[in-house]
């Protein structure tokens, strides 16, 4: 395959989960601002902002209340709607446009019709027009259909491979972030609102059967096996896209620096006492963030001609 087109498909795959995790962590902190008077705007908005890589000098140009706060409405404006930010949900789907336009003789036509439908809002600015909490489920439905449509349409060849091992990647990327962000925060419930920001909530209710606990919920997105949304599941499935992608499965040891990497940084997690883990989460949460980049670095230096992707901050970078 050739390296443009792989890195195009790579870079799908992230761009896709990125948007959809982008919609999830941003519908359950606004429903939270509107459900719960008590709870600080301001800290809040320096949480999303912080989840997302954005520094408040990085910030500095966004317009802020009488008090030098910045509001919900403008971390809306950066993370959902302005296409010049580049941690916005407007920027990430253009993104994925252009990498579907580079691998255009390489998708299904169905794949490239849902990427394509899904863009098309941006610059007729009906995007723009949307407002929560309507924009991130139409946000997460449009990337479902997406991800769907590539896993009824494509075959499991070396395109398929790549667009999962990015899909991966960045969902254990994303997750980190998230998990970072909560350990961070101190109000209350807020392991809950992070289970619902990455739809694990009712999973995790049958899993530790209706009992709740913050040690639990950080347990169960970091190392739940059975869980898609899971750093331990995301590096697994990543890990095993690059086994698929440099050949023998039988061989033993890692292959290449990507493969390396991933799979030391997952079996530290998963062999790791649970009470060692959290002590620290979000150091922890922005060593994985490293490892997810130094990854990205390796594949590109292994299978692409360049890169295309978007600058990505880690929590306290």
């Amino acid at each position: 395959m050739l390296s443009r087109i792989a890195e195009s498909l790579f870079w799908i795959g992230r761009y896709i989960e990125r948007a959809d995790d982008t919609a999830r962590i941003l519908d359950v902190q606004t429903q939270l601002l509107l459900e719960d008077a008590t709870i600080d705007e301001a800290q809040t908005c320096r949480d999303l902002l912080s989840c997302m890589g954005i520094e408040p000098a990085d910030a500095a140009e966004a317009s802020v209340d009488m008090f030098g706060a910045v509001t919900i409405d403008q971390v809306l404006r950066l993370l959902a709607y302005d296409p010049q930010s580049p941690s916005s949900i407007a920027a990430i789907i253009g993104s994925a446009r252009e990498s579907a336009r580079g691998a255009r003789e390489t998708l299904t036509v169905p794949l490239w019709e849902a990427i394509n439908t899904t863009w098309r809002p941006i610059p007729s600015g009906h995007f723009e027009a949307l407002r929560p909490p309507y924009i991130f489920s139409w946000v997460r439905e449009r990337a479902a259909l997406i991800n769907g449509t590539a896993d009824a349409t494509m075959t499991r060849d070396e395109g398929w491979q790549f667009i999962m091992l990015g899909r991966n990647i960045e969902r254990a990327d994303m997750t980190s972030r998230l998990v970072a962000t909560t350990a961070l925060s101190s109000g209350a419930g807020q392991w809950t609102s992070a289970l619902r920001a990455s739809g694990a909530y009712d999973a995790f209710l049958r899993t530790y059967r209706g009992i709740e606990t913050d040690r639990a919920a950080a347990e169960f997105l970091l190392l739940d096996r059975l869980f898609p949304r899971s750093v331990v599941f995301a590096l697994d499935r990543a890990e095993q896209a690059l086994v698929n992608l440099t050949g023998d499965p039988r061989r033993a040891g890692f292959q290449d620096e990507a493969q390396r990497l991933i799979g030391r940084t997952r079996a530290e997690l998963e062999y790791r006492s649970l009470t060692d883990l959290v002590e620290d989460l979000p150091d922890e949460m922005e060593r994985l963030q490293r490892t997810c980049a130094a990854a990205t670095d390796a594949i590109s230096r292994r299978y692409f001609a360049g890169s295309e992707a978007l600058a990505w901050k880690g929590v306290g970078a």
